[in-house]
């Protein structure tokens, strides 16, 4: 940058500002630095200017799978939010692995992303109590942190799973199944637990023989039951439960009702289109985004909180009669 200023006549400062894009640089004077520049084959350092300033220029996100559509959906929503800033996004997958999501996280967090947020695998998240009393900005997604306080966001699963199994509960169904993740999971979990308060407010039981994980498998074992402990309506708890449960009732004798806990893909296409708890997980990246750079910017506040409303789609995979 010395021999740039010195080739164009003017200041260090003068050309950080034209290298920079500020404002403050006559016309003539950029275009005199631009020729130096070129001249002189001059780049920006920016590894050496992260080390200078404390900062990279960078967001780190890990997602479970970014072949799932759910989080890569995610991740398209905090790329625009850095990219509004000038900023890159560095993503990792976990693959719901908590040994992976820490290594993942410290090898970010010392590549000095400024920001970092976690879908979180793990159960104990006091690993990163270092960075947090440095005021590093860490937001957990769709899960909550353990061990320690840290903005998030989370969708309102119970809230969702309830709207779904009320909607089936109003067509008349009395057995409803629920396909879903192990309840280790928290979303899992919180999902189960809406079925399970839907049914309860509606005087119904949840039997142990109706609620499954492995969609497909799960479904057929569920249609192979006697008919007065068949059920004739069903809630997947997510996206790939509810695609599985579907490749199963293709080839079922009788048709069964259908509420998928997240939209996806060709849903509205369907010969049946399917009936959806939807949500945005648009807006989860998003608003996570913007909070991690609200602290960046020096809010110091307590930890936010945040969640994502649910809203049933009925398109009719759900309004099939016991």
């Amino acid at each position: 940058m010395r021999d740039v200023a010195s080739a164009a006549d003017v200041s260090i400062k003068t050309v950080s500002r034209v290298v920079n894009g500020e404002p403050g640089v006559s016309a003539v004077t950029a275009a005199r630095v631009g020729a130096a520049i070129a001249h002189l084959g001059f780049a920006r350092n920016d590894v050496a200017r992260s080390l200078r300033s404390g900062r990279a220029g960078a967001l780190g996100l890990i997602i479970e799978d970014v072949a799932n559509p759910f989080y890569s959906a995610i991740a398209r929503a905090v790329e625009d939010v850095a990219s509004e800033r000038g900023h890159i996004l560095i993503t990792g997958s976990c693959e719901e692995d908590p040994t992976r999501e820490r290594r993942l996280a410290l090898r970010l967090l010392r590549r000095m992303v400024d920001a970092l947020l976690i879908v979180p695998a793990g159960s104990d998240h006091r690993y990163l109590l270092p960075e947090l009393s440095i005021d590093t900005p860490i937001v957990f997604l769709d899960r909550p942190s353990h061990g320690v306080a840290a903005d998030t966001v989370l969708l309102d699963n119970a809230g969702g799973a309830r709207t779904g199994v009320e909607h089936l509960l109003r067509q008349g169904h009395e057995r409803i199944a629920f396909i879903g993740d192990s309840s280790d999971l928290y979303t899992a979990g919180e999902r189960l637990a809406g079925y399970r308060a839907a049914l309860a407010d509606a005087g119904r039981e949840a039997p142990d023989e109706l609620i499954r994980a492995h969609a497909a498998h799960s479904t057929q074992a569920l249609l192979a039951l006697p008919r007065g402990r068949r059920p004739t309506a069903m809630l997947c708890a997510n996206n790939r439960n509810t695609i599985g449960a579907l490749r199963a009732l293709r080839d079922a004798p009788a048709p069964v009702a259908l509420v998928g806990f997240d939209d996806f893909e060709l849903a509205d296409m369907l010969a049946t289109p399917v009936t959806v708890v939807r949500h945005s997980p648009e807006d989860m990246g998003r608003i996570a985004a913007e909070l991690a750079y609200r602290r960046l910017a020096g809010d110091a506040g307590r930890p936010v909180h945040r969640t994502i409303p649910c809203e049933l789609v009925i398109r009719g995979s759900g309004e099939v009669g016991p």
